[in-house]
């Protein structure tokens, strides 16, 4: 007999097996068992559906890491509607294409952030209610927690779904053209949780503290297979250092996702703050690869297990993960951390590979440099309503990410790149993340993020933006010396730009291509594709 996977089955099994069981410790103090998230789940499904929600619309939510973000996803999967999670911190603009692009019937939004929407409130053509988190006595749209307790929390009547059926609509940023809308369906998302769930050793016991945005490919698929397992999600509104090292001792935190630029944060923080903790704690690391030196941090300073993560929003997101497979056990601890800061191997039901300009696969040599591809049950249905952008991206079944990896002589891929954010510098592939990861190694420097910039012999060479440590100086030549001491000559940065902060995207991630296309036009040089994303 077919049964189709479908999302909702997680949070079913959560309210039957760990009904009692703590499920959601929410930012401003609430607490819910999963039997208490599941009526809050069915209230809210059978209020959508009073205003007119059916299978396939869609819902859109602009909120931070609530309990309202997570029981979201499955209100609106087990009535067959199709979520659409808005990055927090886009432009007023951004929202109104998004909202009219993807035909949004509803729109979920926290009162914290609905100056964002008010300004293009009249001009959204398919919004025909607004639900506000949190509302204040200002709001003059539907009162989430009063809306919702009027409906009753009995299990609801669910319309016939198949798991081909698309469930998330997730906008990818554009910086050259609008953003593409990311199709995933039940069963990219239901397979992928199986599979992540396994190599993250997911279980009951455990507690996930949620610092990645919930929006950010649903926090990397969290809100699903911890649920699925009945482990106890604490909400973060907010990332602040302070506060999340004051959670992981108040409620024994085990697990959180996060980007490199948040766990550099949490690393400064700990180093003013020394503390120690009597339980376990792995942290999961997705985003630019980060330095050898931050595993080195985490693992013998911390204590903390550091596992490194690889993936993108088109392929549901997560693809490889890097563990020190038993037999590299022996190797030395520093070839290994060197190891776990690669994206890794594979995941089960992910087929992984690099591959140069004719398709074929690079040698495992960890220097020949290809395009990193994949095809795996995650592997988005398409983009929405943008079929030209699917065929580019999707070819003969591969997805083809844009990374630009190596593999070494483990099978271990290692991401050297955006294609864009690749270095030629005098016929020399340089990699600007080898550079970073240089540069972080120096006691002074607090971030960096290397760009390529024009050089009249060489064609273009590494510049460094550099955000220094509160108290300390650093001078260009010093940084500039640093890097020649540690790297090839011809892959020392030649500049350096100090700023008090990097722009970075809401999950963490620096945003080289502003730094990079703002400087080229101070240098008053024509930008080529090459230099715009």
């Amino acid at each position: 007999m077919y049964v189709p996977l479908l999302l909702n089955d997680f949070l079913d099994r959560a309210a039957k097996l760990y009904g009692q069981k703590l499920a959601v410790i929410n930012c401003d103090g609430r607490e819910y068992t999963y039997a208490e998230l599941n009526e809050r789940v069915n209230r809210l499904s059978r209020g959508l559906q009073s205003l007119g929600v059916q299978k396939g619309d869609r819902v859109a939510y602009l909120a931070p890491n609530t309990l309202e973000m997570l029981e979201g996803f499955y209100g609106v999967f087990q009535i067959g509607g199709i979520i659409v999670p808005l990055n927090t911190r886009l432009k007023p603009e951004d929202y109104l294409f998004i909202l009219n692009h993807s035909e949004t019937k509803v729109l979920v939004c926290d009162q914290e952030l609905y100056h964002q929407i008010a300004p293009i409130r009249e001009k959204l053509q398919t919004v025909e209610n607004v639900l506000i988190h949190y509302a204040d006595d200002s709001c003059e749209d539907i009162h989430y927690d009063r809306w919702l307790a009027q409906f009753s929390g009995d299990p609801i009547e669910r319309p016939e779904m198949d798991e081909q059926d698309v469930c998330s609509l997730l906008y990818t940023s554009g910086t050259t053209g609008n953003p593409k809308g990311v199709m995933l369906t039940h069963r990219n998302n239901y397979i992928h949780a199986l599979s992540v769930q396994h190599h993250l050793r997911v279980s009951d016991k455990d507690v996930l503290l949620h610092i990645l945005p919930m929006f950010h490919v649903n926090g990397w698929g969290s809100p699903f297979y911890y649920t699925a397992n009945g482990a106890t999600q604490v909400m973060l509104r907010k990332i602040v250092p302070e506060t999340i090292f004051n959670l992981i001792q108040k409620h024994k935190v085990s697990v959180m996702h996060m980007a490199p630029t948040v766990l550099n944060s949490l690393l400064q923080y700990y180093d003013q703050n020394p503390q120690k903790f009597d339980h376990d704690i792995r942290v999961v690391i997705a985003g630019s690869a980060p330095a050898p030196a931050f595993v080195t941090k985490v693992e013998d300073e911390l204590g903390w297990e550091f596992i490194q993560v690889y993936g993108m929003t088109e392929s549901s997101p997560l693809s490889t993960f890097s563990p020190i497979r038993s037999h590299l056990e022996e190797l030395p601890k520093e070839q290994k951390y060197r190891l776990k800061a690669k994206a890794g191997i594979p995941m089960i039901g992910c087929d992984v590979k690099v591959v140069n300009e004719y398709g074929e696969e690079v040698a495992w040599n960890g220097k020949e440099i290809g395009e990193v591809v994949t095809r795996s049950n995650g592997v988005m249905k398409g983009y929405w309503k943008n079929e030209q952008a699917t065929m580019e991206t999707i070819q003969n079944g591969w997805l083809h990410t844009g990374d630009m990896g190596t593999v070494d002589e483990y099978g271990t891929i290692e991401i050297v790149d955006r294609k864009k954010d690749i270095i030629i510098s005098g016929g020399e592939n340089i990699s600007s993340i080898e550079v970073e990861g240089v540069l972080y190694e120096h006691p002074k420097i607090l971030e960096a993020a290397v760009v390529a910039l024009p050089h009249e012999k060489w064609g273009e060479t590494p510049h460094a933006f550099v955000v220094v440590k509160p108290g300390e100086t650093l001078t260009e030549e010093e940084v500039i010396q640093f890097s020649r001491s540690k790297l090839a000559h011809f892959k020392a940065v030649t500049g350096v730009t100090f700023v008090e902060e990097l722009p970075k995207t809401a999950s963490g991630k620096i945003q080289k291509v502003h730094l990079r296309n703002a400087a080229w036009e101070k240098m008053g040089k024509a930008k080529d594709g090459r230099y715009v994303n």
